[in-house]
C-alpha cells in the first residue's frame, strides 16, 4: 500500500510540474482588427472601474459590449464612442448571464471577427485579449481559454476554497481534456457562427459548459492558454464560500454528469488515501502525502508569481498555506463540495433560483 501511495503522491506532484514546465515563455500576442469585448453586468453594477482602467489599457484594441438586463444606469453612462450597450430584459427560461450573451451576439456587427468573453469580477493583465486571440489568430485554434486564479480576502475559509480551486487552476491544460471558463475565452466569429451559438446557449444556465460541451461535439481545437491564470478576488460569509464552490461542480453535476463522476472519482481516491495514511500509514505514509504537498505548494508558488502581479499573487499564496499545514483538508473539502453538488439539481444565481436538467432550465422562479 505504501508504494501505491507513493505513486499516487508522485503523480500529483507530476502533473503541478508538467504546469509549471509547459508555461509559455514567449508569450506572444495578437492585436487583429474587428475584436469585440462582451461584458455582462448585473443592474446594480458600479462601473466597475478597476475593472474599466485595466481594459483601457489592454495591448490589443477592441469593442466593448456590455450587456445588461435593461436598468443599469451605470453601463449607460459608459454609452458613446467603442462602448454599446444592449439591453437583453429579464429571462424567463434560461439563466440570466445566458440571456445577455445572447443579446449581445444579436447585437454583433459585420465587422466584429473576433470575440473574447469576460467576467466582471476579474483582474485582468494588460495582455489578457492579445495572449487570448493569439492562437486564434494564427490558426492554431478554434476557441481559446483562460481559467480563474482565486484571491482569497483575510480568513480560513476564502483561503480553504481558495485552495480547492488552486488544485484545478493547476491542473496540466491538455487541449482535449479541458473546458472553457467563461470569465476569460475568446472565440473566432465564423466560428461561433459555425457552432450557432446563439442556439448553443438557448435555454442553458452555464455559459461556458454549453460552449464547452458543443465545442467537444463539433471537435472544435480548444486551446488553454496556461499563462492566463486570471486574478479573480473571493470573499464573503461562509454560506456564499461554500456556496460558491457546491455552484461551480453542479454546473458540471447538471450538464454532464460523466465529467463529474471522473473528476469526483480522482479527488475520492485521494481522500482515501489520506485516510489511510493519517489512520493505518503511520510516519512514512503522512511523510510522503506532506512531502508531495509541499512539493506543489512550492510549484505553485511559482506559477503563481510567474502569471499574475506581484500584489495578486500575495493573495493568491494565502491558499498555499493550507497545503502546507493540512493538505488532508483540501482534499477532504473538495470532495465534500462535489459530493454536495450532486444531492440537488436546483442552482440559485443571482436573484433567482433554477432547476437544470442535462443543462437545461427546466424550471426558475425568485429566491426569497
Amino acid at each position: 500500500m505504501i508504494w501505491l501511495w507513493l505513486l499516487l503522491q508522485a503523480l500529483t506532484l507530476i502533473g503541478v510540474l508538467n504546469y509549471w514546465w509547459h508555461l509559455p515563455r514567449g508569450r506572444k500576442e495578437e492585436a487583429p482588427d474587428g475584436t469585440v469585448v462582451i461584458l455582462c453586468v448585473r443592474d446594480d453594477w458600479d462601473g466597475g472601474p478597476g475593472l474599466m482602467a485595466r481594459l483601457w489599457a489592454q495591448s490589443a484594441p477592441f469593442r466593448l459590449i456590455l450587456a445588461t438586463s435593461g436598468n443599469c444606469p451605470a453601463a449607460v453612462a459608459l454609452a458613446g464612442e467603442g462602448v454599446q450597450v444592449v439591453s437583453a430584459g429579464v429571462a424567463t427560461e434560461e439563466g440570466q448571464k445566458v440571456h445577455k450573451l445572447r443579446a449581445a451576439l444579436g447585437a454583433l456587427r459585420p465587422e466584429d471577427r473576433w470575440l473574447v468573453f469576460i467576467d466582471a469580477d476579474i483582474e485582468p493583465s494588460a495582455r489578457l485579449i492579445g495572449r487570448l486571440l493569439f492562437p486564434l489568430v494564427r490558426g492554431k485554434a478554434d476557441m481559446s481559454t483562460g481559467y480563474r486564479l482565486l484571491l482569497p480576502e483575510a480568513g480560513v475559509l476564502a483561503a480553504l476554497v481558495g485552495a480547492v480551486e488552486m488544485q484545478l487552476a493547476t491542473l496540466p491544460r491538455f487541449a482535449s481534456a479541458t473546458m472553457p471558463w467563461g470569465g476569460a475565452m475568446a472565440i473566432a466569429r465564423d466560428v461561433a457562427d459555425r457552432l450557432d451559438l446563439d442556439s448553443v446557449l438557448a435555454g442553458r444556465l452555464s455559459d461556458d459548459m454549453a460552449i464547452g460541451l458543443a465545442g467537444w461535439r463539433a471537435k472544435l481545437r480548444l486551446r488553454p492558454v496556461r499563462d492566463l491564470l486570471v486574478a479573480s478576488p473571493l470573499s464573503g460569509d461562509a454560506r456564499s464560500l461554500i456556496g460558491f464552490g457546491v455552484r461551480q461542480y453542479r454546473h458540471i453535476f447538471t450538464n454532464s454528469v460523466g465529467m463529474w463522476a471522473l473528476a469526483t472519482g480522482v479527488v475520492a481516491v485521494q481522500s482515501a488515501g489520506w485516510l489511510w495514511a493519517l489512520g493505518l500509514g503511520g510516519c512514512p505514509a503522512v511523510a510522503i502525502g506532506y512531502g508531495a504537498a509541499w512539493g506543489r505548494a512550492l510549484v505553485r508558488r511559482r506559477i503563481v508569481g510567474a502569471v499574475v502581479e506581484p500584489e495578486q499573487a500575495v493573495k493568491a499564496r494565502r491558499s498555499l498555506m493550507w497545503d502546507v499545514a493540512a493538505p488532508f483538508l483540501v482534499t477532504w473539502a473538495h470532495l465534500a463540495v462535489q459530493v454536495a453538488a450532486a444531492t440537488s439539481n436546483r442552482i440559485r444565481w443571482g436573484d433567482w433560483d433554477h432547476r437544470v436538467e442535462k443543462g437545461r432550465v427546466v424550471q426558475m422562479e425568485r429566491s426569497g
